[in-house]
């Protein structure tokens, strides 16, 4: 009786392995593969120290149509969402986009849809942090700091490329 039962928890583990499959680590970074999702997306959340311990989170996502960053902080509080901002998006060494749009999700989150360009990717694998500098609102720009993002574009490729 014990080795059915073993031998039934065995294969309910081998057969949660796709599952468990979709999500992986990137030193902080989470890439998954979400049920409710059509794509892939990697994310990551810290806190900063010399910002008042303010929490910091932004997930990535992208498909052969469009790139598809969020980024929520704390320190934000929007007053409308659906509101449509403008900031100079770039890294720490490029600029990326000057006055792209960036929806209001909610008091503390923004959403920019971008089409698909593999130029912005190669420029954010080399990324250790990304700026969005807010078009007349220095007071809500921002660094996040994106540590290892070059090895989570390519596990954000390799999980697109692999997902079920």
């Amino acid at each position: 009786m014990k080795r059915i039962l073993f031998a039934s928890l065995l294969l309910a583990a081998f057969s949660a392995a796709p599952t468990l499959a979709q999500q992986t680590k990137v030193g902080d970074w989470t890439v998954e593969k979400r049920t409710k999702d059509q794509h892939c997306n990697a994310s990551r959340g810290y806190k900063d120290a010399g910002d008042e311990n303010r929490e910091y989170v932004i997930v990535l996502s992208h498909s052969d149509k469009a790139i598809v960053m969020v980024v929520i902080y704390d320190g934000w509080e929007w007053d409308n969402t659906g509101d449509i901002l403008k900031a100079d998006f770039g890294t720490d060494d490029a600029d990326i986009m000057k006055k792209a749009k960036w929806e209001v999700m909610d008091k503390t989150t923004v959403r920019g849809i971008f089409e698909f360009d593999q130029g912005i990717l190669d420029k954010l694998s080399k990324a250790k942090r990304i700026t969005l500098d807010f078009e007349d609102d220095d007071d809500d720009s921002i660094e996040i700091q994106t540590p290892r993002l070059g090895e989570v574009l390519g596990a954000l490729k390799f999980c697109e490329e692999n997902k079920k």
